[in-house]
């Protein structure tokens, strides 16, 4: 286990590094606050997506929002934007953990069990702050229908225990599918389409290199599937003669791209017109899990403002009710023991 946390964010964007600014606004330690983030940077959409002369507006897509909570910001350059949350991280002592990526969230006895890259670690709350509903990237053939549950883009759509599975894809996202699905008890299978690999993390490399001498996993290079179909159950036909045909229980098609909405359902939250059913404080039917940002906007889209404000709404309503007990219960015992 990686520890016990009062809050543990997923993602650090905007609403991310706001919901943690909060919090620690609310009384709530840095040290107490998890902050869990995919990319090697915090802002990494930002990052990628804007153009350096252009400005990131705050407001977007005709929406006024006005700043509700302590983090404001006006439209700036891009470099600019990325300046103020690095402010914002030092300011108030915000941690955060990079290159992690979550594959579960699981609540037992009002504790809830955040799986990710590194281990596990424990959280009396927890806030998904990921961005929007996306698409992941497709391959040129099609899948059968009758595979969908057994053929997909990642891990978190269907859980997968004790299984024999084929990863397909080269970069970070499939290397810590790897690493999850071993955890996992799986036989796994990597397969890539060229002879090395040269768009990973060097901590993901390693890993994949120390679960290859270890004899945990078996990876074809230089590999190509011409299709997949049905064979009860996934079946790889490779364009290589000397692979064949492979039967597989499962098959992962980590090619790029995400979406969130299939890691949200598998975590039970519920959905209505493909959007998360929230409550007025932005709280999902998990009573502790909240989401923030853009998830809470709809098909309308969000700015930075509205992920701001969601980040307020989510923290203010866990100081009136969670927070309140819990910083009782921890002066209780600073008296006790102090």
């Amino acid at each position: 286990m990686n520890g016990f946390y009062e809050l543990a964010i997923i993602g650090a964007g905007p609403a991310g590094i706001a919901t943690a600014a909060e919090a620690i606004n609310s009384g709530i330690r840095p040290s107490s606050i998890l902050l869990l983030e995919k990319a090697p940077q915090h802002n990494h959409s930002i990052r990628k997506f804007y153009p350096e002369k252009k400005l990131v507006t705050a407001n977007y897509k005709g929406n006024d929002s006005n700043c509700e909570g302590i983090l404001c910001i006006p439209d700036l350059s891009k470099s600019d934007t990325v300046d103020y949350f690095d402010q914002v991280l030092d300011s108030y002592g915000i941690q955060i953990q990079y290159n992690e990526n979550v594959f579960s969230i699981d609540k037992t006895e009002n504790v809830f069990q955040i799986a990710s890259t590194s281990g596990v670690y424990k959280t009396k709350s927890a806030v998904i702050a990921i961005g929007v509903l996306g698409r992941p990237n497709r391959p040129s053939y099609s899948i059968p229908s009758e595979l969908k549950k057994n053929v997909t883009f990642d891990i978190t759509s269907t859980p997968i225990f004790d299984k024999n599975v084929l990863v397909v894809g080269g970069g970070d996202s499939a290397s810590e599918y790897v690493q999850y699905l071993v955890q996992q008890r799986n036989k796994v299978t990597l397969s890539y389409r060229r002879d090395s690999f040269s768009r990973m993390l060097d901590h993901n490399l390693n890993a994949i290199e120390d679960l290859v001498n270890k004899k945990r996993i078996e990876i074809f290079y230089n590999s190509n599937i011409k299709c997949i179909q049905n064979n009860d159950g996934p079946q790889a036909v490779f364009e290589e003669s000397s692979l064949g045909v492979k039967n597989y229980d499962h098959i992962v098609l980590a090619l790029g791209g995400t979406t969130p909405k299939n890691f949200l359902q598998l975590l039970g939250i519920e959905f209505r017109d493909n959007w998360p059913v929230l409550d007025q404080n932005h709280q999902t039917n998990i009573k502790g899990l909240y989401l923030a940002g853009d998830l809470v906007q709809g098909p309308k889209g969000g700015s930075i403002i509205t992920a701001f404000n969601s980040a307020f709404k989510v923290i203010d309503h866990l100081k009136k009710n969670t927070f309140k007990n819990n910083l009782k219960e921890d002066q209780y015992w600073q008296d006790m023991f102090f």
